[in-house]
């Protein structure tokens, strides 16, 4: 289980002392460890630009800085010059991102996913906007990995998650999704779930197979369940009057750095999903991992629909506009890779 060491305002101010329009200094804060996925996106985003200017790149874990929305609120001040974090926390400023948790939308395959990631327009050309209207520049989305549950007891069908508290972040479409899976939906901070977990105020949580086994999750279930509901995304963001106000050539490094450092993430994801499943049998030999079959999970699949719905309530036409979008870019990324 993590330590965790939430600064105060006036701890955090004296700590990014530096001033601002000091472009010598870049902070990048995200919301894992340093050797989990988003922080090698980093350390290479950190390599990329350090070798190719005189910047240098600071990052920050999860933690030392507070939790996610702490992160957000100083990527927005331009305490933080980038910040990498969840669509799921980013729902409440962004509704429309929210789409990231309409289960069964993204692919598991790792092709068209990759495919879908690299060439969407809806991530390249409708995402950007409504960042920009948050005061963030997108530099890019990644997906992390498969996001599996894990509770005590077996999960095979919605049924079974009848009252199991489940916790979610807090995002108002994770909620309806696990509603409709037919379990209790519980926000909790990232921070406190292991905790909850081990002392029974949540039965059950989920998170990509790499997270599952660093952040010991597995210590605390009994039973690891892959539906094939969704894929963990994640968005990598400057703090826009910042980036605007750097020169070209500065911009050009950060949008490199970016594009090697996603190149990087997907290639560093190979196999991560099943090599991590097995790290936690080999720690934990008598844990229970079950991979639902397509009968299996076809009934969780039919709860989509209605959590498209509650989106499109949630975001309105620029939602429904995005959901569309992203459509025709996953059917476009399928037939790219179907040959």
């Amino acid at each position: 289980m993590r330590t965790h060491h939430i600064l105060t305002g006036t701890a955090l101010a004296l700590c990014l002392a530096a001033p601002a329009a000091n472009a010598e200094t870049w902070r990048y804060a995200f919301e894992e460890a340093l050797e989990e996925v988003q922080g090698k996106f980093a350390q290479k985003f950190k390599e990329e630009v350090e070798a190719n200017s005189d910047h240098e790149v600071q990052l920050f874990p999860f933690g030392t800085l507070g939790e996610s929305a702490d992160t957000m609120e100083q990527a927005q001040a331009g305490i933080l010059q980038f910040v990498d974090q969840s669509p799921g926390f980013t729902g409440a400023l962004i509704p429309e991102a929210q789409v990231f948790f309409v289960p069964y939308l993204l692919p598991q395959e790792q092709e068209p996913l990759f495919e879908f990631f690299r060439n969407s327009v809806a991530i390249n050309e409708l995402f950007p906007e409504l960042y920009a209207e948050q005061g963030l520049e997108l530099l890019t989305m990644f997906p992390e990995g498969e996001v599996c549950m894990t509770t005590q007891e077996p999960v095979r069908s919605p049924e079974d998650l009848n009252e199991v508290k489940f916790r979610v972040m807090t995002n108002p479409l994770l909620v309806e999704s696990y509603n409709a899976f037919g379990a209790v939906p519980t926000p909790l901070p990232w921070g406190e779930v292991y905790g909850a977990m081990q002392t029974g105020i949540i039965q059950g949580q989920e998170n990509p197979g790499f997270f599952l086994e660093s952040t010991k999750m597995y210590e605390v279930s009994n039973v690891i369940t892959c539906i094939g509901h969704n894929n963990f995304t994640t968005a990598v963001m400057a703090n826009k009057e910042f980036y605007d106000g750097l020169p070209e050539a500065d911009q050009l490094i950060i949008q490199n750095a970016t594009d090697a450092a996603f190149e990087y993430i997907l290639e560093y994801q190979q196999g991560l999903q099943e090599e991590s499943l097995d790290k936690i049998r080999e720690a934990k030999p008598d844990m229970e991992i079950n991979v639902l079959s397509e009968e299996e999970r076809q009934p969780f699949m039919e709860t989509a629909a209605q959590v498209e719905e509650a989106f499109i309530g949630m975001a309105g036409e620029s939602g429904q506009q995005i959901l569309d979008q992203m459509k025709q870019d996953l059917e476009d990324a399928r037939q790219a890779t179907s040959g």
